[in-house]
């Protein structure tokens, strides 16, 4: 594809500033990189980090980790990618193989590792360029624009929890019922767990049981903590939200040696008492979304299982306003860009 050739991106031209919708280059991708051809991209919340500048990235910068679309062109030394593939590309946008935690395997871990949308370019474009180890397949069996999720607050809702103490049959409680929460609901349940949605308010109960929560818990009317203990005691507290005290306020419902895994990402402190953590030996554990090859399986037990995300789609052209409606909690409960293509 020539350098002349034109493309429509969404990018922040300064951090703070608004989106602004212009035609820039097509990208060229280099050595070890993979060119997409963008389909669809979901707007997640911690692209306001890249809107704000938070982890150092250059402007401009088009935002965007939630990525589906098609291999367009391969540059020198790829394997395994054609022109065609449908791939994804996430919040893991590539890492050096070379740093301890490569070395031990744990790539999502990488000193060096980069995330798409804030290293380089993401999304929000109807091209990109990113490194061929951050690609995802995509299964037939799913659509862009479900897929595109699913890259992020998907994989991040399910391989926390595969990856938590808690085991099928245990209670798991879901704190938030949100873009991330939504889907945290619906995998702890085909996962096998006792499964508990906590939101503000009602409004969210009756969607939180069809979508197969057991229990649904207004915080704003009850101990959460305690509520949590009157049903055994939860394993796991997956924390979806962004409210570091809402989070801590469940600590005291886990049972002995539970987890509280926090997924919702605040610069705010979490106040944690340490006589909270110790009686029960009971962990505060953080957790990273996971590889490509986590997103490929986080989108192979979706189809498997049925899970989807309930999404709202806006042209590309209209980031701003898709940004806004997420920002504001007004989003039911992904927004997606789509390119037309």
């Amino acid at each position: 594809m020539s350098d002349q050739q034109q493309m429509t991106t969404a990018r922040i031209p300064s951090a703070g500033a608004k989106f602004e919708i212009v035609q820039v280059p097509v990208p060229e991708p280099g050595p070890g990189q993979v060119r997409v051809e963008v389909h669809a991209c979901g707007v997640c919340h911690s692209d306001s980090l890249t809107v704000e500048g938070a982890m150092g990235n250059d402007f401009p910068r088009a935002p965007g980790h939630e990525v589906a679309g098609v291999v367009d062109a391969v540059g020198d030394g790829v394997t395994g990618w054609s022109a065609g593939d449908r791939v994804g590309v996430g919040w893991f946008g590539g890492c050096d193989f070379t740093c301890e935690a490569c070395r031990r395997g744990d790539f999502i871990s990488c000193a060096n590792g980069q995330v798409s949308g804030i290293a380089y370019d993401g999304g929000y474009a109807e091209y990109m360029v990113a490194p061929a180890e951050a690609l995802a397949r995509i299964p037939d069996d799913l659509s862009d624009v479900d897929a595109a999720p699913l890259l992020c607050a998907g994989i991040t809702t399910f391989n926390a929890l595969r990856e938590s103490v808690a085991r099928p049959g245990d209670l798991v409680a879901i704190l938030g019922v949100g873009g991330l929460g939504h889907l945290g609901v619906q995998y702890a349940v085909k996962m096998g767990f006792e499964t508990v949605a906590i939101a503000r308010g009602t409004g969210k109960e009756q969607l939180a049981r069809e979508l197969g929560a057991h229990h649904y818990l207004d915080s704003t009317a009850v101990d959460v903590a305690q509520e949590l203990q009157s049903l055994g005691g939860a394993k796991v507290v997956l924390a979806t939200v962004t409210a570091p005290e809402a989070m801590a306020a469940t600590l005291g419902g886990l049972k002995p040696r539970g987890q509280l895994v926090v997924v919702g990402a605040s610069a705010d402190p979490m106040p944690v008492p340490p006589f909270a953590l110790i009686p029960g030996s009971t962990a505060v554990q953080g957790h990273a979304s996971g590889t490509a090859q986590d997103s490929e399986d986080a989108m192979r037990f979706s189809v498997l299982t049925h899970v989807r995300p309930m999404v709202q789609t806006m042209p590309l052209e209209q980031a701003q306003e898709a940004y806004d409606a997420m920002m504001a909690g007004d989003a039911r409960f992904r927004m997606v860009l789509t390119t037309g293509r």
